[in-house]
């Protein structure tokens, strides 16, 4: 097998260090150590465990088992009507996140049934499969001795730990439905199925999953997050101060950061 390129390997060790997983010389931080004892893609793994710290551990655990399968939701071409006015019972304000932790929540309190997930035009099967996930973190946990706590109804906490895991995913409100990254100013659009895209005002800052490329760049499973949030988890790349200025100072710092790392593994 060939190697991967350095490009990738130098990519993917800037964004563990990022998120706190490796500290300046390249060795696991005591996070990262944590990280690896779950089967999980980095950010997510780092989210579980700042639900541990900030106590949502219950609701991230659901989140993370729901981002970790395909979309729970389906769009029949013949009933798009219906099977919109049935994803919307489910949005959360501020949060898709939390609009699936609301859908996992339902079918739990409707005893796992099939037939509900057709009625409301779910994939029983993803859902099934989220189930199973949870059930293989939740014996990690377990194993661990990390104790099983929730927020009750603090839904910003949970936003707040989604915030600490994609931070680096990061868009500022540029117009209506259009945001820009904030680390790199691409420009990236809000999806008319987002509970976002529903409220009555549009949040200046979000979060988002990832991007899928359409006619344009849209940012799948968005949440709404506090500039103080940015600022507290990802100080190398915001401040409280934010500002166009500001913004361009910090993509010079991220571009320092970036040939340092560069240096420092001969890449």
């Amino acid at each position: 097998m060939d190697p991967p390129p350095q490009e990738n390997i130098l990519n993917s060790m800037y964004q563990l260090w990022v998120l706190g997983a490796l500290n300046n010389v390249g060795g696991l931080t005591e996070l990262g150590w944590k990280m690896v004892e779950f089967p999980l893609d980095p950010p997510l793994a780092k989210m579980l465990l700042m639900g541990e710290q900030l106590g949502c551990l219950d609701e991230v655990l659901t989140i993370v088992s729901m981002l970790s399968v395909p979309s729970v939701f389906f769009r029949p071409k013949d009933r798009v009507e219906e099977s919109d006015a049935s994803s919307e019972k489910f949005f959360v304000q501020e949060s898709d996140h939390l609009a699936l932790l609301y859908v996992y929540q339902q079918w739990r309190e409707h005893k796992y049934r099939g037939d509900w997930c057709n009625d409301h035009f779910l994939h029983v099967k993803s859902l099934r499969k989220a189930r199973e996930v949870r059930s293989q973190l939740l014996d990690i946990l377990k194993t661990r001795k990390i104790p099983l706590t929730t927020s009750g109804h603090n839904f910003d906490i949970v936003r707040k730990a989604i915030c600490s895991a994609y931070f680096h995913n990061a868009a500022r409100l540029k117009g209506v439905r259009e945001y820009v990254n904030c680390r790199n100013g691409m420009p990236c659009y809000l999806r008319l199925d987002s509970a976002i895209y529903g409220l009555g005002y549009t949040p200046e800052h979000v979060v988002y999953h990832e991007l899928i490329l359409t006619s344009k760049e849209y940012m799948q499973c968005v949440t709404a997050v506090d500039l103080h949030w940015l600022a507290e988890l990802g100080p190398m790349f915001f401040s409280v101060k934010d500002s166009d200025t500001s913004m361009l100072e910090h993509k010079k710092k991220q571009k320092v950061e970036k040939q340092q790392w560069r240096r420092r593994w001969k890449i």
